[in-house]
């Protein structure tokens, strides 16, 4: 039976050859497709040595061979070699099936067993309808999607969305970086220009209150103020000085009388003092350092190019700064001054060329900021009036060092005014380190200070004087609760602990070379009242909470003012009251200006002997507030710019330069002013 039975002239000169059935070969009868008689004759025939050497071998075909040999026939029809699955239909080689196929086609067959048992898994369960319960095309190609949300997706795509500039340039993702401050500077190589601070004149009204109406007038405002000669409140926009262009401004800005934050942060800001305001948002604390703000500006010469802002205000967010912006574009548009906002996510480019044409005011994200410094956008060298806002939410978002470098680049005799919702400890020695001499302003319960604490100042002349100072007061004290007695050095703690119980006084010892049991023992032992007295170091006291502590000595002062508001906070806690008394001599000079600040801050009253005693150190006599007289602005009111303005015609500025003291429109508003401050108008 030859495999060419049934040729024809087909597709290709061949036609497939019918297709027969297979019959069951006789044993060892049949040969196979490759000349073996079963398929145990492979094994035989090398045992039998029909492969062995010495027979000839056959000859290898060569290509030509090979692709003809379907012309060659073979006697006998292919039989299927016993113990095969059984007899199979055989086609002509033509159609021998393809491996890829045959593989394709054993997977179809496993998913339909797979179906299968699913189904009658399924229909165990449950009875279900076949009809309804099978998919149609359109349900398999939704579950499809939903079980590969990727599917058809090419390997590089990108799940982030991405944004184009204006030009079509795809926008590089945001990615969070971390900006290095500005590298230390040295006022000292610096020519600064002098400028003005204080220009603020007291309205005659306000003059005339007294203590008790000024204190009635703050509680009334609902505002606290603690610091060194503050200015006092005013109650009307007409007590501000402000010339008519920009009172002009704020009554269509529908002000109708400042804000309790207004009405004592602008006297201070005008008189050139450095502020700490502490307000809630939306207390129009905005407006309180952009009016002053102005004025500052207004006394300056006008920018030359390549110069910075002369005003300078750093918010944390860009929504915040737009916000600011908007309210010193809307006052500064006045005198035609400019406002630059630069923020992180604007446009690097935009921003840099808007501070290279030059703006007198400045907006800034402390980030964007350094990087526009960096840039040689701008720099800081005309900047002498400095705004920190929100500073709270500022070293909340990690910005301190970039704050604090930008505050070291700005002139050491700036004016800098602080605002913030909180009075956190690190906003607390920011406001330490920037500002000088400040005034404190609180609206509301904010940040006030603990009034169960009652500080006392003793000055004295030696170390000696000391120790008598103790044993003379040591039995008062005892009587009244729990004493704690602060020493700097463990050499001097031991001495003074020694020193007590030699003098029959119970006394306890805690200093940081003891080991953490030692020291459980002394504190659980001092909280159960074993002993009255407590002799300790800053660091093995730290965290101390014993509402029993009525009287705290500071028998060393402490070696900065962080520590020494920590030692005073061991007393006055859980509503109790406490005091606490400061040791002096004269040796302590340099720290003696921290204790006048602290007392200040707190609301306390100053010793005059403590205020000598700083005032013969130069760094406090220095940056002291020296109480001086206002400049003299003829009463054209504040703001009045005897410079034109940028933008502004010729004429104008002829205008400007005949307004004198005798001129009709120089008697007009001074006629104004008196009646708006002199009535119940509120303008």
């Amino acid at each position: 039976m030859s495999y060419n039975r049934g040729r024809g002239f087909g597709f290709g000169g061949f036609s497939f050859a019918k297709k027969q059935e297979a019959i069951p070969p006789p044993p060892n009868a049949a040969l196979s497709k490759h000349g073996y008689h079963t398929m145990t004759a492979i094994s035989q025939n090398a045992i039998s040595g029909g492969c062995g050497y010495g027979q000839p071998r056959k000859r290898p075909r060569d290509e030509d061979e090979y692709f003809d040999d379907e012309d060659e026939s073979f006697e006998g029809a292919y039989q299927p070699a016993p113990g095969s699955p059984g007899p199979q239909r055989k086609e002509s080689s033509d159609s021998d099936e393809d491996p890829l196929d045959a593989f394709m086609a054993g997977i179809e067959q496993e998913v339909k067993r797979t179906k299968v048992k699913g189904s009658e898994d399924k229909k165990e369960m449950k009875g279900v309808r076949d009809d309804i319960d099978e998919e149609d095309d359109e349900e398999s190609y939704y579950r499809y999607i939903q079980e590969n949300p990727n599917a058809g997706r090419q390997q590089e795509d990108s799940e982030d969305e991405i944004e184009y500039d204006e030009d079509g340039n795809p926008i590089a993702p945001k990615k969070p970086k971390y900006i290095d401050p500005l590298p230390p500077i040295d006022h000292s190589t610096i020519q600064y220009s002098d400028f003005t601070k204080n220009f603020y004149q007291e309205h005659e009204d306000i003059a005339a209150l007294g203590p008790g109406q000024m204190h009635e007038l703050r509680t009334k405002l609902g505002i606290k103020v603690t610091g060194f000669d503050a200015p006092k409140p005013v109650s009307s926009f007409g007590h501000f000085g402000f010339d008519e262009a920009l009172m002009k401004s704020i009554r269509k800005s529908e002000y109708t009388q400042p804000t309790p934050i207004q009405a004592q942060a602008v006297p201070i800001a005008l008189s050139g003092r450095d502020a700490i305001g502490i307000a809630k948002t939306g207390s129009g604390k905005t407006a309180a350092f952009i009016w002053p703000m102005l004025v500052h500006i207004m006394d300056q010469r006008e920018l030359s190019p390549g110069e910075g802002p002369i005003g300078l205000i750093l918010a944390p967010t860009r929504e915040l700064a737009q916000q600011i912006y908007t309210e010193a574009r809307r006052f500064g548009k006045v005198y035609n001054i400019q406002v630059v906002c630069a923020y992180g996510g604007g446009s690097k480019w935009e921003q840099s060329k808007g501070l290279e044409a030059g703006a007198e005011i400045v907006v800034a994200t402390p980030g964007r900021m350094i990087d526009m410094i960096k840039m040689k956008a701008t720099n800081l060298q005309r900047v002498t009036f400095l705004v920190l806002d929100e500073a709270d939410r500022m070293f909340d978002m990690g910005f301190e060092p970039q704050v604090r470098s930008i505050c070291d680049h700005v002139r050491p005799d700036r004016q800098t005014l602080l605002f913030s919702a909180t009075f956190k400890r690190k906003v607390e020695r920011l406001a330490r380190d920037v500002l000088t001499d400040p005034v404190r302003v609180v609206q509301g319960e904010l940040g006030e200070a603990n009034q169960d604490v009652t500080q006392i100042i003793k000055l004295l002349n030696s170390s000696n004087h000391k120790w008598l100072w103790l044993t003379k007061h040591l039995v008062e004290f005892m009587s009244e609760g729990s004493v704690l007695i602060f020493v700097t050095k463990k050499a001097n703690a031991e001495e003074l602990c020694n020193s007590l119980t030699t003098k029959e006084y119970d006394a306890l010892l805690l200093h940081g070379d003891m080991s953490q049991y030692e020291r459980n023992e002394v504190i659980t032992g001092f909280k159960r009242k074993d002993k009255p007295i407590l002799v300790a170091t800053d660091v093995a006291a730290r965290g101390l909470d014993i509402p029993h502590i009525r009287t705290v000595v500071n028998y060393d002062v402490a070696r900065d003012i962080d520590t020494h508001t920590h030692r005073i906070g061991r007393t006055g806690r859980a509503g109790e009251k406490g005091t606490a008394y400061t040791l002096v001599t004269d040796k302590d000079k340099e720290f003696a200006g921290h204790l006048v600040r602290n007392l200040e801050g707190a609301a306390q009253e100053v010793p005059k002997e403590l205020m000598e005693l700083a005032m013969q150190s130069s760094w406090f006599r220095k940056s002291r507030f020296k109480q001086g007289k206002a400049k003299a602005l003829g009463g054209r009111g504040l703001g009045f710019r005897e410079r034109p303005g940028l933008g502004s015609n010729p004429v104008s500025e002829g205008a400007g330069k005949d307004f004198s003291d005798n001129s009709p429109l120089s008697h007009f508003i001074e006629n104004y002013m008196h009646i708006a401050t002199h009535s119940s108008l509120k303008i």
